[in-house]
């Protein structure tokens, strides 16, 4: 009796293994990934920044007192105090502008990726489940949009408005942004409503929109996932060159591109100026890029 007990014990595990999901195998691969780990601790840690400024430092940054902290040097000793990373040409913190820009730049990348996701990953499944003339219509507008450089066309919307503020900058960006998300969804959408479940719905007299959001959205949404959490690394970055050339945020907002900008007059005096923002931007688009790398292996069936 024992030893059926144990049999039936072992089946019903491997059945259960079985019957596993994509998403949880994805899961279950990416904890065991260092990559993963490492980048969603840097992830947690500017998003925890991002909101709470004030528990990394106490010091204002935008305070400037040109009289006793104009481009003092960084003082190592003082750990998370105002002096930390040094003063800038206005004699602010450092420091405190490092952690306090994340905001800005967290914020961007989110709601640019948010709003590209839902506005391409609609668009490309409406093209890809009608197919015909509705796809054909839809795919030459993705192609009108795509010839249109994100950069250069943000630079053009951006001189539209009369303050460019961190919403500014997601409209400008999240009306651009999109058709890559487009593309992948159409294609996945495409690919999985050939399949089989699909086409049994449909028999089964299940109406459009059941079709496409119980039965395909779930089952072509991960390539999706995948381009759109390696993007927000490079949302990121193009709201950065955007501050930098002084067309993206303007004072009073916080941002690395603005310090880095403002950092180009004293490079050779005072590298530090420079380093640490452009450092801090860096390490944020390197940690989305590696998210996106470790979600893309897992979710990849032939990477296993």
């Amino acid at each position: 009796m024992a030893v059926e007990q144990e049999t039936l014990v072992e089946r019903d595990v491997e059945k259960r293994e079985e019957a596993r999901s994509l998403w949880g195998d994805a899961w279950r691969d990416l904890r065991r990934r260092p990559i993963f780990l490492l980048s969603a601790v840097l992830i947690l840690l500017l998003v925890v920044m991002a909101i709470f400024p004030y528990a990394f430092t106490d010091a204002d940054p935008r305070k400037a007192d040109l009289v006793n902290d104009y481009l003092r040097r960084p003082s190592w000793g003082d750990v998370f105090g105002a002096g930390w990373f040094g003063y800038d040409a206005q004699g602010r913190s450092i420091f405190a502008r490092v952690v306090y820009g994340a905001r800005a730049s967290i914020t961007v990348g989110i709601f640019v990726t948010a709003a590209v996701t839902v506005l391409g990953g609609m668009t490309g499944m409406v093209a890809g489940y009608f197919g015909g003339g509705v796809d054909a219509v839809i795919s030459r507008i993705i192609d009108i949009f795509f010839g249109i450089p994100l950069l250069l066309g943000a630079l053009v919307l951006l001189n539209a408005f009369s303050t460019r503020t961190v919403w500014s900058v997601v409209i400008a960006l999240g009306v651009l942004g999109w058709t890559q998300i487009a593309r992948v969804m159409r294609g996945a959408v495409l690919t999985v409503k050939q399949a089989d479940y699909v086409m049994a719905g449909r028999a089964l007299g299940a109406g459009t929109g059941r079709l496409m959001f119980r039965h395909i959205l779930p089952n072509a949404v991960a390539p999706v996932i995948v381009v759109a959490t390696i993007a927000l690394g490079g949302y990121i970055a193009t709201e950065a060159t955007l501050s930098f050339l002084g067309i993206g945020l303007q004072d009073p907002t916080i941002s690395w591109g603005i310090d880095i900008s403002s950092a180009q007059k004293v490079i050779r005096t005072a590298p530090y100026v420079l380093f640490f923002p452009a450092a801090a931007l860096s390490v944020t688009v390197l940690a989305f890029i590696m998210l996106g790398d470790a979600v893309r292996d897992a979710l990849d069936p032939k990477l296993r």
